[in-house]
């Protein structure tokens, strides 16, 4: 009687509570699972060529951009052919890994990097500082109890932000190429364009690090350079992902057409490297003399 007259209560207050929202579907790992699949070999090529090649113009840009650095290392020309051989051989690689590597893999990092749900949104706001108290952000406890999936949401949003400087480093560097050839194309506010994205890149690449190497996510490491993490980070950090166990591989080769237009790019690419850097030293009339002040020549992008 007593559990019968429980049960009824506990229906009766059930009924009348207020129905909470389904919450996503959590994943799980294997428990005999030592490691997890994260990234194929198509997603650590294009993380490494993209971090590599913005280190490299980062560091030639600053000596084009800072008085000081253009005055130690007393090569401009040779940091200018740098820079742009550079910017050319990142989008080469963009393109190449685009016609040739597993289309399937990047399609689906893309969905999920592109997709943000409530717990991201939720994640997110417990990130920033306090409406009741400004200044104050909630301890990372109760930023960590949000589920999250194969990426969290600052993961997301970083990249969604770098994937938009990267549009503005060639559209402005671009143009600030031309500008050397025409003045035309010196259109006002380019150079402050260029210089904004490549110190919102910097603090981006910085607090990436940061993190990368921090005890907390330093497992994140192994996925990006061997390509798995391991279970119990996996099921910590990203429960409502459902990995899997090994690399599934590409969806399918390469046909003859996409390697044809790959040989394509490759040729386009080593011929805008090698007449770039023929423009740059004039041929056989010595460097070109650049027509912008030292102090107002910025960094990564095309220049």
């Amino acid at each position: 009687m007593a559990g019968d007259a429980r049960a009824a209560a506990t229906g009766t207050a059930g009924a009348h509570a207020p129905a909470r929202p389904a919450r996503p579907r959590v994943g799980h790992v294997g428990a005999d699972a030592a490691t997890v699949h994260r990234f194929g070999s198509t997603e650590r090529l294009l993380h490494a060529a993209h971090g590599s090649a913005f280190m490299v113009m980062l560091a030639t840009g600053l000596v084009l951009y800072l008085p000081f650095l253009a005055q130690t290392v007393s090569a401009r020309p040779l940091m200018k052919a740098v820079h742009l051989v550079a910017a050319v051989a990142w989008l080469g690689a963009l393109a190449l890994t685009a016609l040739l590597g597993d289309r399937r893999a990047l399609r689906q990092t893309r969905r999920d990097l592109e997709r943000f749900d409530a717990d991201d949104r939720l994640w997110l706001a417990r990130r920033l500082p306090s409406r009741k108290a400004p200044g104050m952000r909630l301890p990372v406890s109760a930023v960590g109890s949000i589920p999250q999936g194969r990426f969290n949401a600052g993961q997301k949003v970083h990249s969604v932000v770098q994937a938009a400087l990267s549009v503005l480093f060639v559209v402005s560097g671009t143009l600030l190429w031309l500008g050397e050839r025409n003045t035309d194309l010196r259109l006002p506010g380019t150079l402050a364009l260029h210089d904004m994205a490549m110190l919102v890149g910097s603090v981006l690449v910085a607090g990436h690090v940061y993190m990368a190497l921090g005890p907390e996510h330093r497992p994140s490491l192994e996925g990006i350079t061997k390509g798995t993490v391991p279970a119990g980070y996996a099921a910590t950090h990203h429960p409502k992902w459902t990995p899997s166990p090994t690399d599934p591989g590409p969806s399918s080769p390469s046909g003859l057409g996409r390697r044809a237009l790959a040989v394509i790019v490759v040729v386009i690419a080593l011929g805008a490297a090698v007449l770039l850097v023929r423009d740059i030293y004039g041929g056989d009339d010595g460097p070109r003399q650049p027509t912008v002040p030292v102090t107002h020549l910025t960094t990564p992008g095309p220049v």
